[in-house]
């Protein structure tokens, strides 16, 4: 039982570590690496994440610094930066590309806070569905005469506890972030 369970809660942390990635990649008015982890770059015929083909650092809060190793790959970082929705213009100076992320207005922080509530509520789904498949497991067990309606029980009741812990912490990290925009 207990690795079954095991099973249960590494999918239920998958579950908290893509919400923590959707997250990240939200353009908060900081200049985060993150915003770039979805865009992916025409590089000799692949697509390439920007990462893999470039250099990215922060030389101050509201600046990205894009270096690529390869200077023919500029035009294509740029183009990439261009058609994605982080809703930046790019400045290329021949060497690198700068990300410069304005300050964010009232109605776009209110924007993102209810994006970051409706990617928190997924997560929330999400989890509820594991521990649904999870339940539906055992019960078939218990049809089949494996397990006691006992250890029905007492195994629903573990598969609840540990699907409210995740849920807990899915409403702690998109509190986090809902504080981080609002008091940028």
């Amino acid at each position: 039982m207990k690795t079954q369970h095991t099973e249960i809660e590494q999918k239920m942390q998958k579950t908290l570590d893509a919400l923590a990635r959707e997250l990240a990649s939200l353009r908060a008015g900081r200049a985060n690496p993150a915003v770039l982890d979805k865009l992916y770059v025409e590089y000799y015929g692949a697509q390439t994440p920007i990462n893999q083909i470039a250099s990215i650092s922060t030389p101050d809060a509201r600046t990205l610094l894009i270096s690529p190793w390869d200077k023919s790959s500029l035009k294509a970082i740029e183009r990439a930066i261009q058609a994605s929705d982080i809703g930046i213009n790019p400045s290329n100076d021949g060497d690198s590309i700068r990300l410069v992320f304005p300050p964010l207005t009232e109605e776009r922080r209110k924007e993102l806070v209810k994006k970051v509530r409706q990617i928190a509520e997924e997560s929330k789904v999400a989890l509820r569905s594991i521990r649904r498949d999870a339940i539906e497991k055992y019960k078939a067990l218990k049809k089949k005469s494996e397990i006691t309606e006992d250890d029905l029980r007492v195994i629903e009741k573990d598969i609840q506890e540990l699907t409210d812990r995740f849920v807990k912490e899915v409403d702690s990290i998109s509190a986090k972030k809902e504080k981080e925009l609002m008091e940028i």
